[in-house]
């Protein structure tokens, strides 16, 4: 199974599928006991078995990030061996770890935006964590239990803002920029510690390719350090890096323009499709 959030015929709501053609609408199904795809992670009923209510179409909807209300989106930066030498930085001690703001997601499908004040917009495919219960100070040992299931991102990036200072925020929040979705995979689907082949193409061209057991900092450690500086929540985000390939370490330097189709795709969660459009006046 596979839990999606969505816009129906002007409502907003959550739900499942089983073969990517029909949705079942969860909301209806709890008599709108949660209001969103993070409430029910949170509840006593997450990961029972599924009800099915009347079938909507997939066609009839309107994808909306996995989950558009995160408290959190953390982000590991630097997170692949390839990469950080492709950026030329030291094996450092602890992950590189930032921050994004949920208004800066789009989902599967819809338009990440080239803006106007800058040229330099680049992928990053990248595997993500959904937290499935709180937590801080969690250990290695127990951190497989506090996660709800896998999906796929795109951390894209405006690197020239990125790199204005040693602080990454402006570049990683850029509007219409933090591609997340379609799906959440439930952890049951995915054996924990599984390795998971993530690409990234470019107008099909592919253009980042590792799996995920070449993380630096593997899941279990992002969640140790991260729980040991925040409480995690239901709902909560965590990226887990992107591997080595990304335009702005390219010669020349490829980053994406308006008119381009950016996919990411890993293994047994997802792929993530969406067009370039510049930013409007």
């Amino acid at each position: 199974m596979k839990f999606l959030s969505y816009k129906y015929k002007g409502q907003t709501s959550f739900g499942w599928t089983e073969d990517e053609e029909n949705v079942y609408d969860l909301k209806k199904i709890h008599n709108e006991a949660y209001s969103s795809l993070k409430d029910y992670i949170a509840s006593k009923e997450w990961g029972e078995t599924l009800d099915k209510t009347e079938a909507i179409p997939m066609e009839d909807i309107q994808l909306l990030p996995v989950i558009p209300n995160p408290d959190k989106i953390i982000c590991a930066g630097v997170n692949y061996d390839e990469h950080r030498l492709e950026t030329k930085r030291e094996t450092l001690a602890h992950p590189i770890i930032f921050l994004r703001v949920a208004e800066s997601q789009v989902a599967h499908e819809a338009d990440v935006i080239l803006p106007k004040n800058s040229m330099k917009l680049d992928y990053e495919g990248e595997m993500a964590i959904v937290i499935g219960k709180e937590g801080r100070h969690i250990s290695k040992e127990d951190s497989w239990e506090y996660i709800a299931g896998y999906s796929v991102y795109n951390d894209v990036s405006v690197r020239d803002w990125q790199l204005h200072t040693s602080q990454w925020g402006p570049g990683k929040n850029f509007d219409g920029t933090g591609a997340f979705g379609p799906y959440l995979i439930p952890r049951s689907a995915i054996q924990d510690g599984e390795n998971l082949k993530l690409q990234t193409r470019l107008n099909g061209e592919v253009v980042q390719s590792s799996e995920t057991d070449l993380l630096l900092f593997t899941i279990p450690e992002l969640i140790e350090y991260i729980s040991g500086f925040t409480t995690l929540r239901p709902g909560d985000v965590i990226a887990t890096g992107t591997p080595g390939g990304v335009g702005l370490k390219r010669n020349p330097p490829l980053f994406m323009k308006a008119g381009d189709v950016v996919e990411v795709e890993v293994e047994k969660i997802g792929l993530l499709r969406n067009p370039i459009v510049a930013e409007s006046e």
